[in-house]
């Protein structure tokens, strides 16, 4: 066997450390030589390292001792990222469309970038700091359609989708601090991975993988979860409970050291009595079920932490099987109270020992095939399957590294280089929001560019899969113009002028609308915020204004033929008479020529205006009574000799200006009309608010 088809591995954990020498061949692996050193010293917390030169030199005594044992030189090791530091974040992500919109494939994968990146900055918490943190795995756990709850959302119509997702993180200084104590050691990194994913690989076969199954590492001062689904692991977790919980309920009920309690605790597994010396120096001997009794409740209040946090890994339900390796696993009762929890049968909850190593062949003697040993040689099994879980590219000019779970996309370079997810996909512009006759309305801006990706001098999307040590630049994506539009573009403002007869004779005005109590024309550009009311009319005032005349006060002023005054509203059509201090009825500029905004069936009064008098005096004359439905109400209209719609305003009591921004419905005969449509005997009339 040539030296470099042999591989050294490293389980680094929080009490000991495990050094694994061995070579794969075939379908078997060879373990050549093992062996184990417990820490002097707290130099592990909870799997993480906290003094680098203590955990050091316990990596450097296992590798003298293994090649003391093998004969061999070893300089390159495989080591792995405990799963209880790693950092998961449950969130919850929303995206809004301009319009309803089939939702794609693509669509979810912006959510779940919008996920991720959301996590990421939960997980950092405060901005300043400068931590950085791989994104090792993600799972969404629901998804919403517009609120809803939905499995799927693929090919649904939607105003907005969300979902809620899980994103785990690997903190950076964790990596390197596992660097850093095998450099102590002469040693440098052959290949990192996860310590759930080394245990996978030799507790679950690939072909498990498609199902959903937990994973749980009881070990020391942790108990890590890994949920897998689909052929990949979707979810990680920790409680901070494991097997140092049960020793010391031993420790202080049989008044021994914790060493004298671990051998208990270990001893108890097996069944049958157990001898042990406590601290005053007299021996004891016990029964196993003596020992059960005392570490259950603490059993049970793991195994419960352990099921809920598997559901809550998994989106709130059940897995369909959980394996269970580590020592802290092997005690009694403990697979029951997870098959318990769980809502699953016994059967389909396992202790992973020597079953799962028929391919693992131990060349040393009196070598014990059990759960313990699944870890450190998942480390070195990795090696063969990924030579490395982390890879190095060039992004934008400068060198990173990402953790490579076998998906990395030019995506999560970009967000692992602090780009977010609006500079990755193409945005739209401001939006203006305002109202017109108090209804809510809003103009869209324009979709900007995509960002332009290059991967080794090609052309490439943002989801292309990443290359091992390319070369990538991205340019950020941009913004559209923001909306924009004036008056003139409301559907509201349907025409510039509004048209009058003042004395006989056709005059058209600009039409003006108020934006916040201001009167502005139809150049007004909107702006955020404007609260804008159509103003379809004119006071007799402001009419006589704009036409630049003066009103006699001395005689009569009649709007539609009814006595009226200067703050009276006259609309579109309306009929004005008056009579000015100079004899001139009206402004000849704004005189209308024949037919210029009229309805077809318009006759236009004769060019001369009559005096006031005068025109009341024709209007005595051929009088006609003509019966109309009115609001279904049956009545007469009397003292003319034709008869328009305006005329009803002389029978009912309506003010076309009281509207508060609602919509005024006029119909003849159940057809829209106009103020000066023509009224015939019989008709049924209607005017109302909508």
């Amino acid at each position: 066997m040539e030296t470099k088809d042999i591989v050294f591995g490293l389980d680094i954990g929080t009490r000991n450390v495990i050094g694994t020498v061995g070579y794969l061949e075939g379908e078997e692996f060879h373990v050549i030589a093992q062996d184990l050193h417990e820490h002097d010293t707290r130099a592990m917390l909870d799997g993480q390292i906290h003094d680098i030169g203590r955990v050091g030199a316990t990596c450097n005594e296992v590798k003298k001792e293994l090649e003391a044992k093998t004969g061999l030189n070893l300089t390159e090791v495989c080591i792995a990222a405990a799963g209880r530091v790693l950092r998961t974040v449950t969130t919850h992500v929303e995206l809004e469309y301009p319009e309803e919109t089939i939702v794609t494939g693509e669509d979810l994968h912006t959510l779940d970038m919008m996920g991720i990146e959301q996590a990421a900055k939960e997980i950092k918490g405060d901005e300043d700091k400068k931590y950085k943190f791989f994104c090792v795995g993600y799972s969404t756990v629901k998804y919403y359609l517009n609120g809803d709850v939905f499995s799927s959302l693929e090919d649904h119509k939607a105003d907005v989708i969300g979902e809620d997702i899980i994103v785990t993180f690997l903190p950076e200084d964790v990596v390197d601090g596992l660097y850093s104590a095998v450099g102590k050691a002469d040693l440098s990194v052959a290949n990192l991975t996860l310590e759930p994913i080394a245990a996978i690989n030799v507790a679950i076969p690939q072909n498990f993988r498609m199902l959903n199954i937990a994973l749980i590492d009881v070990g020391a001062g942790t108990s890590d979860i890994c949920v897998t689904r689909d052929g990949s692991i979707i979810a990680y977790g920790m409680i901070p409970m494991a097997g140092d919980e049960l020793t010391e309920v031993l420790v202080h009920e049989f008044l021994v050291d914790f060493a004298t309690a671990e051998t208990i605790k270990r001893a108890s597994t097996d069944g049958g009595e157990i001898t042990y010396e406590d601290i005053m120096g007299i021996s004891h001997t016990i029964k196993s079920e003596d020992v059960w009794k005392l570490t259950n409740p603490v059993m049970e209040k793991i195994a419960d932490e352990v099921s809920e946090k598997i559901k809550e890994l998994n989106g709130g339900k059940s897995v369909s099987a959980a394996f269970i390796v580590g020592g802290g696993g092997k005690i009694h009762g403990f697979t029951e109270a997870i098959a318990k929890n769980l809502g699953i049968v016994p059967e389909r909850v396992a202790l992973r020992g020597e079953e799962v190593m028929k391919n693992i062949v131990f060349e040393e003697e009196d070598v014990k095939k059990d759960s313990l040993l699944v870890t450190p040689i998942g480390i070195c099994l990795n090696y063969y399957e990924t030579k490395n879980n982390f890879i190095m590219i060039h992004f934008n000019g400068e060198m990173m590294k990402l953790y490579d779970n076998g998906q990395l996309t030019i995506v999560d370079a970009a967000m692992q280089a602090g780009f977010s997810a609006d500079q990755l996909f193409p945005r739209r512009g401001r939006e203006v929001n305002f109202t017109v006759n108090g209804v809510s309305r809003m103009i869209r801006g324009t979709e900007g560019e995509s960002a332009v990706v290059m991967m080794n001098g090609r052309n490439v999307g943002i989801n292309t899969p990443l290359e091992f040590n390319a070369e990538i630049t991205l340019v950020p994506s941009t913004v559209g113009e923001g909306g924009t539009g004036t008056i003139a573009d409301l559907s509201e403002f349907t025409t510039e002028y509004l048209y009058f007869t003042v004395c006989g004779h056709r005059v058209k005005c600009p039409k003006f609308v108020e934006v916040n109590g201001s009167m502005e024309p139809p150049t007004y550009v909107i702006k955020e915020g404007d609260v804008i009311e159509t103003r379809p009319f004119y006071t007799v005032g402001q009419l006589a204004e704009f036409m630049d005349v003066t009103i006699d006060d001395r005689y009569e002023i009649l709007v539609n033929n009814r006595p009226s005054g200067k703050d009276s509203l006259v609309y579109e059509n309306f009929v004005i008479d008056w009579t000015t201090t100079s004899g001139v009825a009206y402004a000849g500029e704004y005189l209308v020529e024949d037919g210029e905004g009229l309805p077809e069936d318009y006759e236009v009064p004769e060019s001369e205006p009559a005096p006031v008098a005068d025109a009341r005096t024709k209007m005595k004359v051929e009088t006609v009574d003509m019966p109309v439905k009115i609001n279904g109400k049956d009545m007469v209209m009397s003292g003319k000799k034709d008869y328009i719609f305006v005329d009803i305003y002389n029978l009912i009591d309506f003010d076309p200006n009281e509207g508060n921004g609602r919509e005024l419905i006029i119909r003849i005969n159940g057809e829209k009309c106009s103020y000066a449509a023509e009224l015939h005997p019989n008709d049924e009339i209607e005017c109302f608010w909508k």
